[in-house]
């Protein structure tokens, strides 16, 4: 096998992976929604506050002068305070409220969506009609949330109104997560941006929620969930992912992506007993389906 093959197929697999510990952190929020009684709001606070010192930290060793050169250009002080906001804080509490009301897997394949909605805008943007693969990849997120959302009967809800809402929210906070991010990331490194970010967020979340009002009483098993939604969630599936786009590039990486539902579906179904109808697994192969497609066309 060449070196580039070899690179490529390293990259795949890393992306891959990150993708994994993306679903299991997910789980492992579905766990504590589920079994420890706590809020989504709660967790949102913690898991940006630690996550982002931990990615701060980070980005002090391996690019320290990003922490202090953000700071110079207003625009990009602006610009980092929308994605911390509209961004991270808010693609991170609709996706934990998402999964409270539901299930990890339902949550983290309706968020897929983002790539439709980043294509609508980018035609809006250009002022051009969808081409034909994008009016399929749309037909097939529609098709896929009707399946996911009624189970193919159109006089039934099997996903609750407030599921559905956080789901989609999720979605959309994941295209602004994008779209916010570019002309960051084009600039400074994602562990600053990302760090800063979810500071930014989680301090102003806090505050809202007034997280020191909260009981941090949890069993053992409940630390160790909400740990791994730290460590597993973010630094290392952060790092796994990043190494796959750098490897495979980005094309292949987001197409690797798929791991995260499909992890997430797997956890929640062995460690949580989630099970799901043959309407849900259609829907959900349609929505994927838009992922491929969209990814392949880039």
């Amino acid at each position: 096998m060449s070196e580039n093959r070899s690179r490529i197929l390293r990259g795949t697999i890393s992306a891959g992976i990150g993708g994994i510990f993306w679903g299991f952190s997910g789980t492992c929020g579905q766990y504590l929604f589920s079994e420890c009684g706590v809020s989504s709001l709660w967790v949102t606070c913690l898991r940006l506050l630690c996550a982002g010192t931990l990615m701060t930290l980070m980005a002090l060793g391996k690019h320290r002068t990003d922490l202090v050169n953000i700071w110079k250009d207003p625009k990009d002080v602006t610009l980092l305070g929308l994605f911390g906001i509209f961004g991270l804080m808010f693609c991170q509490y609709s996706y934990l409220s998402g999964i409270a009301h539901s299930n990890a897997a339902t949550t983290t394949v309706l968020q897929q969506l983002s790539l439709v909605i980043v294509m609508l805008i980018s035609c809006l943007q250009e002022r051009h009609l969808p081409k034909a693969f994008q009016v399929l990849a749309l037909f097939l997120a529609f098709f896929g949330t009707f399946m996911v959302t009624t189970g193919g009967n159109p006089d039934q809800m099997i996903l609750s109104p407030q599921a559905l809402f956080w789901g989609l929210s999720t979605a959309c906070a994941a295209a602004a997560y994008n779209l916010l991010s570019k002309s960051l990331l084009m600039r400074w490194s994602r562990e600053a941006v990302c760090g800063i970010g979810m500071l930014f967020g989680g301090a102003v979340l806090s505050t809202y929620a007034k997280l020191w009002t909260y009981d941090f009483s949890l069993p053992l098993l409940g630390w160790l969930s909400f740990g791994c939604i730290v460590i597993f969630g973010t630094v290392v599936a952060f790092s796994f992912f990043l190494k796959g786009v750098r490897d495979a590039g980005p094309v292949r990486a987001a197409m690797m992506g798929v791991t995260e539902p499909l992890s997430a579906a797997v956890f929640s179904a062995v460690w949580l007993g989630t099970s799901f109808s043959g309407a849900e697994l259609i829907g959900f192969a349609a929505i994927l389906g838009t992922m491929f497609l969209l990814a392949k066309s880039e």
